[in-house]
């Protein structure tokens, strides 16, 4: 799907306001609110749009502690791979997870209320997993920046189009 500008900025908004109203939209964009939801649509068919969410302020929900945790695999047939990442992909606990180069194979992220709780999930859960060879944890102290949206410079990303 080739961008233009206006597809660009609509990008941005939403990142930005995920809940503005289609008619605010149309008004920043310099559309009327048809053509844009019209264009909203097609970035959401194309896959440029995934979803909208709500972030929810996890200190609230009384997780208060985010834990990296690189795992390093035994050993690395394809079968294994897979199989460890649909095991990861079932755990709730874990909310992101990469395939990643260096000396660990994956890192996790998850939330967790306490230092107990995160070492129960290592012992009786991550540890468990077939294949696991070693565990490496960072406990985050502070988050100094946080942006769940994209880089979008319509100059730069037209060029990669």
């Amino acid at each position: 799907m080739k961008l233009d500008k206006i597809d660009f900025r609509i990008l941005q908004i939403l990142q930005e306001r995920g809940r503005i109203t289609n008619a605010q939209l149309a008004s920043e964009v310099g559309l009327s609110p048809a053509p844009t939801l019209e264009r909203v649509r097609k970035l959401e068919t194309s896959g440029l749009i995934q979803s909208f969410h709500a972030l929810v302020n996890a200190e609230k929900l009384g997780l208060n502690i985010v834990v990296f945790i690189e795992v390093r695999l035994n050993y690395h047939s394809h079968f294994k791979i897979e199989k460890f990442i649909e095991t990861i992909a079932a755990i709730p606990e874990i909310v992101e997870a990469y395939h990643i180069t260096g000396d660990g194979d994956f890192l996790l992220k998850m939330y967790t209320g306490s230092i107990g709780e995160y070492q129960k999930f290592i012992v009786d859960i991550l540890s468990k997993i077939d294949g696991v060879g070693h565990i490496q944890s960072k406990v985050v102290l502070s988050t100094v920046k946080k942006d769940m949206g994209l880089p979008i410079d319509p100059e730069a990303l037209s060029n990669k189009q």
